[in-house]
């Protein structure tokens, strides 16, 4: 589970650094990587790169730049959401417009991140410590409908 979990981890931590700048080699995102504490071989990229489905797009300069595809970005962020849930939420409780996630040490960014690119449109946006994840959801209304779709993922067995 520790591995499965540090892949999922590193999975996100990849989309993260493609969607936040120009990432052109794979040598420029493992040491964006290693940079964020993630121990990686080229061997490792090129995998993670092939299974988050990453192209390369031209940046209109001559050079290239890897990007996600947005249809398997949100269908992956989606299955991963439901793999994350289910292997590091603890519980799930909300107030007024707030949720709030508890989540084993250390996985809240992970959670945070795949829950902030699977576009439900009520929620605003999360905030993520070492073990807890704040998320503000409008209109207050939705707020019960957003948990229980994320505790219907995390009860799910896996497909």
């Amino acid at each position: 589970m520790r591995q499965r979990l540090s892949k999922t981890k590193r999975h996100a931590k990849v989309l993260e650094i493609i969607r936040g700048k120009s990432i052109e080699t794979q040598e420029d995102l493992a040491a964006s990587l290693q940079k964020e504490g993630f121990e990686v071989t080229q061997a490792t990229v090129s995998r993670d790169i092939k299974e988050l489905g990453i192209t390369k797009t031209p940046t209109g300069s001559g050079r290239y730049r890897y990007v996600v595809p947005k249809e398997r970005a949100f269908e992956d962020s989606r299955r991963r959401m439901g793999r994350l849930l289910r292997d590091s939420v603890v519980s799930i409780d909300y107030s007024e417009n707030l949720l709030v996630i508890r989540t084993l040490t250390g996985n809240a960014h992970a959670v945070a991140a795949v829950i902030d690119n699977t576009g439900i449109p009520e929620i605003v946006g999360t905030i993520a410590g070492d073990d807890t994840i704040l998320i503000v959801v409008k209109p207050k209304s939705a707020v019960i409908s957003v948990m229980e779709r994320l505790n219907r993922l995390r009860l799910q067995s896996e497909e």
